[in-house]
């Protein structure tokens, strides 16, 4: 079983001419032709959309995850001091009322 890629333009805008796959020397599983209209190659499933190994997907999640821990860790810092300082706020207050020197009374009636 053999495919052919057809002659495209690759991203510089340079003529790549076609070739059939498995392409001589490459790996003989890569019966396939695969890829886009400015890149194409053998491989050996018909449903590949990159020509990459997926292991830079591991470093893409890696650093997401460092990312995301980063921002836990600051999120988690943010509600240890506010609540750190609303508890200072409620046990510093003062717990009996000032006296302010004013008597309060009721108004009540008056005659005249």
């Amino acid at each position: 079983m053999s495919a052919e890629c057809s002659s495209y333009l690759n991203t510089d805008k340079v003529l790549v001419s076609g070739f059939s796959c498995p392409r001589t020397g490459g790996d003989a599983r890569a019966v396939y032709c695969c890829g886009f209209q400015d890149v194409k190659y053998c491989c050996d499933d018909p449903h590949s959309f990159f020509p990459y190994e997926h292991s830079y997907m591991w470093w893409l999640s890696v650093g997401a995850l460092v990312g995301l821990s980063i921002a836990a860790v600051v999120l988690f810092a943010f509600i240890i001091t506010v609540s750190v300082l609303c508890y200072l706020f409620i046990s510093t207050k003062p717990r009996s009322k000032l006296d302010t020197g004013l008597s309060l009374q009721m108004a009540g009636k008056t005659s005249c």
